[in-house]
């Protein structure tokens, strides 16, 4: 078993056991029932869980991620003096705290829609679209998560700066976007947006899911112009790809912060 297994179920058997990982569980499970209950059926439900994928998953994923590496400190002073390899421990520690988020998720938001499946027709397609975009979100923030609490040595900058980055890509990036397109609206504007999409892993969340579910009343401009450009089936395998790469990039960053600090 290599050293990167052991650290992964060592931290898999610790985060079982944290409150606030199981609060996020019945987050997400309290309002995924409760918008079935509500009246909506599997495709109404679906498209209420859009924001909640694209704004609490990513802010959870952020401040878990941040705080997490913060408080292994100890940690992973004590595995800096057993023989693992540092690719191995961080690969250990971030697929310890990924993969439990992302199967709180699954678990949050599958379990009622399992429970519904005989009273409301599911769309299935538009269902694993969304977890599967939850989950890859899940990814690319935990790995930015980690990568600010390495640049950081203080926790409160590091919190703050989670924050702050949170707050960009929700909310502040598509002011800017805005701003652009009202600014130049007189130039040709499609390859500018189609890279300031690629390069805001929240606006690629919600071209991938509006994009399967063809509301077109919901893509906005930027949607748009990326369903023009590059169709349906294209654009959810470049979205794609883009936003594993928002996973990959920012741990590739962080693994050579962390081969070099000094803890």
């Amino acid at each position: 078993m290599s050293n990167a297994v052991k650290v992964l179920r060592y931290q898999l058997r610790d985060i079982v056991r944290n409150r606030w990982m199981l609060a996020y569980g019945l987050v997400l499970l309290a309002l995924t029932e409760g918008l079935f209950r509500l009246g909506g059926d599997g495709g109404r439900v679906i498209l209420s869980l859009l924001n909640v994928v694209l704004i609490l998953v990513p802010l959870v994923a952020l401040t878990f991620g941040t705080l997490y590496l913060y408080n292994a400190r100890e940690f992973i002073e004590l595995l800096l003096t057993q023989p693992v390899g540092r690719g191995a421990m961080f690969a250990g520690l971030w697929g310890g705290l990924a993969l439990p988020l992302c199967l709180i998720l699954l678990g949050g938001i599958g379990l009622p829609f399992l429970l519904h499946v005989a009273a409301s027709p599911i769309p299935t397609r538009s269902l694993v679209v969304l977890l599967g975009t939850g989950c890859l979100l899940t990814a690319a923030f935990t790995a930015i998560a980690f990568l600010i609490a390495l640049r950081f040595e203080d926790r409160a900058r590091g919190f703050g700066s989670a924050l702050v980055v949170w707050l960009i890509c929700a909310v502040v990036y598509d002011g800017m976007v805005l701003l652009v397109v009202t600014t130049f609206r007189d130039y040709p504007l499609e390859t500018p947006l189609l890279t300031l999409i690629l390069l805001n892993p929240l606006d690629l969340g919600r071209v991938l899911l509006l994009l399967d579910f063809d509301v077109a009343a919901l893509m906005g401009y930027t949607g748009a112009v990326f369903k023009r450009f590059l169709g349906t089936s294209l654009g959810i395998g470049v979205g794609l790809a883009a936003l594993s790469a928002w996973t990959i990039v920012p741990l590739w960053f962080g693994l050579r912060r962390f081969r070099r600090r000094d803890f």
